[in-house]
């Protein structure tokens, strides 16, 4: 079996480890590890699943992955990567977003049977007694330390609070919980925990004098300068009620070409050298690599039916296929009533939020880049209406990727 820390080097998981050759000695026998999830919204989006796919290789390499739920820590608030202090949230708020991405966490890790843990820090962090912690805890930590992590230093002139202070201790706290009570010797994360998981595999060795390790990744910004999980239109969620499983297959066909490599190493279980063959391909070749790296990222996340629903509507969309199901593309509803005798093409893109602004969807008209049913519209004054229904739908088109199923229902 192959050494899971040869896996995450070759894909290019790995931005600092404490010891390399250390680790990988560990890594030749099952493990536990962990990586924290901050649950400060109801789902998760694809900034995090660089961090999920590698609880994903080390369950499958066979070590016990711990998928530790920040309910404890959200209370007080992580200052890492922060410009200012965020608001703090309700334990109900936390708890009810807890479960959502519990949820989707369960759909890369096979949590059946002990094979992994999903646990919430809450649990152990909110019945702590402050001054015991102080004395026990806090006594093993330098403020001077603390003061010259990134995660502070960037902070102090914005102004940092006392209770976002304590936080590099309670993720301390949380390193040396694990591995007490579960035997949990390798935390991962972002490389903006950094100095927060070298805090508890410090705390871990000066109160139980065991040596227990850290791990971290890259910060994945795309080619076109987005930071991971974030487009212009907002953030591509985990959750299919947030991002549909058509727009997420979206979100990965339309990649930048430079991203293509790094994108199937980090998020398809793909062999490498399957990789470096799709990743040879040039010019109008490499979208198929696009599409093998949207239809497996889909697939992991929303399963094998989405995927194969978003790729046919992606495919008929652009003339590859013909297929009768397109129920994945984004839907606007509206009556027989509201369309009347028909409405002047640029005022319905307006309407259906194809374009922000009427004058934005004259102007993308006249430059011929508008379509319906996947005619071009010739003039912004052209009509879409009642002849334009096929199968109580109208389909619209803006530019050359942005599609809208407009939905005719009985008045």
């Amino acid at each position: 079996m192959k050494n899971v820390y040869d896996i995450f080097k070759e894909r290019g998981f790995i931005e600092q480890v404490t010891d390399e050759d250390m680790l990988r000695e560990v890594l030749a026998k099952p493990i536990t590890c962990y990586i924290g999830f901050d649950p400060t919204a109801k789902s998760l989006h694809v900034g995090s699943l660089l961090p999920i796919m590698s609880l994903a290789h080390m369950q499958r390499e066979g070590h016990r992955p711990i998928a530790l739920v920040g309910g404890g820590t959200s209370l007080v608030g992580d200052p890492s990567g922060k410009d200012e202090i965020r608001p703090v949230m309700t334990r109900e708020e936390i708890d009810s977003n807890a479960q959502g991405i519990k949820k989707q966490l369960s759909r890369f890790i096979d949590f059946t049977h002990g094979k992994a843990l999903m646990l919430n820090n809450a649990d152990w962090l909110v019945p702590l007694n402050y001054i015991d912690f102080l004395r026990d805890i806090g006594r093993h930590f330098s403020v001077n330390r603390m003061l010259a992590a990134e995660s502070y230093r960037q902070r102090l002139e914005s102004g940092l609070s006392f209770l976002e202070f304590n936080y590099m201790l309670l993720q301390a706290y949380d390193f040396w919980y694990l591995f007490k009570n579960y035997r949990c010797v390798l935390q991962m994360g972002g490389n903006d925990q950094w100095g927060n998981i070298l805090a508890g595999a410090d705390l871990t060795r000066r109160i139980e004098g065991k040596t227990i390790h850290a791990l971290t990744f890259p910060l994945i910004t795309t080619a076109d300068g987005y930071k991971m999980g974030k487009t212009h239109r907002g953030a591509i969620w985990l959750d299919p009620e947030l991002t549909s499983p058509y727009e997420y297959y979206q979100y990965w066909v339309n990649i930048h070409d430079r991203d293509v490599r790094r994108f199937l190493s980090y998020f398809t279980f793909l062999p490498m050298h399957e990789i470096e063959g799709l990743t040879r391909l040039k010019g109008e070749d490499l979208r198929k690599a696009k599409e093998v790296l949207a239809y497996e990222a889909t697939k992991i996340c929303h399963g094998q039916e989405a995927a194969n629903k978003s790729r046919s509507a992606a495919r008929q969309l652009f003339g590859q296929d013909v297929v009768e199901d397109i129920e994945s593309i984004p839907t606007y509803s509206m009556t027989g009533d509201d369309l009347g005798e028909g409405i002047e093409a640029y005022i319905l893109f307006k309407d259906t939020h194809l374009c922000a602004t009427r004058s934005q969807a004259r102007r993308l008209i006249s430059q011929g880049g508008a379509y319906v049913n996947g005619k071009r519209i010739p003039s912004f004054e052209t009509k879409v209406g009642p002849d334009d229904i096929q199968n109580n739908t109208i389909l619209l088109r803006a530019g050359k990727k942005k599609y809208l199923r407009v939905c005719i229902q009985d008045s």
